[in-house]
């Protein structure tokens, strides 16, 4: 596995650089915006780390633009302590978790294992493809359409989708969701399944307000109702 690290901390690069080399990750780094930009795009990763506060481009920005290009693999983020704006844009963006500085290094490779176990570059179970109403998904490329125009969806959202369709039929509680999708408690509540299923919503249904096909099952939690 092929991790790249973007950050500015001298200090924090030699640190995580060194635990990730002795937990067996082969790793690369960049220390600004820019070179994480241009790496990420020319080379190929299992995992990115990348901080929010950059020189040259900030990580924001960066997460976006690797997005935008079709780069689907998972972004871990860094944050400042308190910048909770960063982290709803991070995962606006795309980002697929975060992380407060200052951290544990063990905490850093339980979200990265965990990531790594759930990227949808490793899908499973899935067909090639499934249509649900003007919806197509093309799950090798990890493109979705409505009406036959390009859907943009966070890599999260992504596997959220996939997993409904896995399941479909099936009511998913949200702690199975954070479970099987997250790989582990990712946030203190299940907000945050809340939070990206609304945006499924928002993307996908026809009415968002009265959904079609990703039904609320009160009580309980999620179904996909599709064929």
């Amino acid at each position: 596995m092929k991790i790249l690290l973007v950050e500015d901390e001298e200090g924090l690069i030699l640190t995580l650089t060194d635990r990730l080399l002795s937990e067996g990750f082969e790793v690369a780094s960049a220390a600004d915006g820019e070179a994480g930009l241009s790496l990420a795009l020319n080379e190929n990763f299992d995992l990115i780390v990348l901080d929010v506060m950059l020189p040259k481009k900030n990580g924001l920005d960066v997460c976006r633009d690797l997005r935008q290009k079709k780069i689907t693999t998972p972004i871990l983020m860094l944050t400042a302590r308190g910048e909770t704006i960063d982290k709803v844009l991070g995962l606006k963006l795309g980002a697929d978790d975060y992380l407060t500085k200052p951290f544990e290094v063990m905490e850093l490779l339980a979200r990265i294992e965990a990531l790594l176990r759930r990227s949808p570059q490793t899908i499973n179970n899935s067909p090639d493809s499934f249509r649900f109403g003007a919806v197509q998904i093309d799950f090798k490329r990890a493109e979705v359409r409505k009406s036959n125009a390009p859907v943009e969806l966070s890599a999260m959202e992504f596997k959220i989708l996939q997993y409904f369709i896995e399941n479909r039929g099936k009511v998913v509680s949200r702690d199975e969701l954070l479970d099987e999708v997250w790989g582990y408690d990712a946030m203190p509540t299940t907000r945050t399944v809340d939070v990206h299923v609304a945006w499924l919503r928002q993307k996908l249904e026809e009415n968002p307000r009265h959904p079609q096909f990703i039904q609320t099952v009160h009580g309980l939690g999620y179904k996909f109702a599709a064929n």
